[in-house]
C-alpha cells in the first residue's frame, strides 16, 4: 500500500527517479479510485429527472449527480500533479528527460497533430514498462540500489 500512495507523498517532486513498482501501483490505485468515483458520478444520473419526459430541462439535474461530479473533479485536480510528477520521474529512471512527456501533452492540444501522436504514446508506454537504468544517472541514484533505498521511502 505504501508504494501506491508514495507519489502523493512526493506530490510535486519532478526531480529524481521512480521505480516501475511505484509508478504502476500508483496507476492501479488511481484507476480503481477513478473508476469508483466515475461510477458514483454516472449513478447520480439515476436520481435525475432527465429523460423521463420530453419537457425536462437540464436544470433538473439532481444533487447526487452534481455531488459525484464535484468529487470526481476534486479527485482529478488533486491527482493531476502527482500523476505528471511520477511519470516524469519514471522517465528519469529510464534515462530520459521529462520534457518528452511534456511534448506529447502539448502536442495533444494542437489540432490535427493530436491525431499523429499515438505512436508517441505507444513508445511512452513501452518506456514506462521497461526497467530503469542500472546505477546512478544524471537524475539521481538508482532506486533499486539497497544503499539508496532509504531515499525513496
Amino acid at each position: 500500500m505504501e508504494w501506491m500512495i508514495l507519489p502523493l507523498k512526493r506530490y510535486a517532486d519532478f526531480r529524481g527517479r521512480s521505480r516501475r513498482r511505484e509508478f504502476w501501483l500508483f496507476m492501479l490505485f488511481y484507476s480503481v479510485v477513478t473508476i469508483a468515483l466515475f461510477t458514483f458520478f454516472i449513478a447520480g444520473l439515476a436520481w435525475t429527472d432527465i429523460g423521463r419526459d420530453a419537457t425536462t430541462q437540464l436544470s433538473n439535474i439532481g444533487g447526487p449527480f452534481l455531488l459525484g461530479g464535484a468529487i470526481f473533479l476534486i479527485w482529478y485536480l488533486a491527482t493531476l500533479i502527482p500523476m505528471l510528477a511520477v511519470t516524469v520521474r519514471r522517465l528519469h529512471d529510464r534515462g530520459l528527460s521529462g520534457w518528452w512527456y511534456g511534448g506529447l501533452l502539448i502536442a495533444g492540444f494542437v489540432p490535427l497533430v493530436n491525431l499523429l501522436i499515438l505512436p508517441g504514446y505507444l513508445a511512452l508506454l513501452i518506456f514506462l514498462c521497461l526497467d530503469g537504468e542500472k546505477g546512478a544517472n544524471k537524475w539521481g541514484p538508482d532506486p533499486k540500489d539497497p544503499g539508496e533505498a532509504s531515499v525513496f521511502r
